[in-house]
């Protein structure tokens, strides 16, 4: 759950990032996909520490 969580936040903040930057679509798309990767691992090494704190 937190990884979806991280994905779609990650997505659209790259786009309204690279939107206030003057961006084109292209540059949406991209920083999109780059954020929803990174906080999609942020957000799958959250995932496993929580796992392993509480187990």
């Amino acid at each position: 759950m937190i990884v979806i969580i991280g994905v779609l936040l990650g997505g659209l903040i790259g786009a309204l990032k690279a939107r206030k930057r003057g961006g084109n679509t292209l540059d949406m798309l991209q920083y999109g996909a780059v954020y929803a990767i990174v906080f999609g691992i942020l957000g799958l090494l959250a995932t496993i520490l929580a796992h392993r704190v509480l187990a």
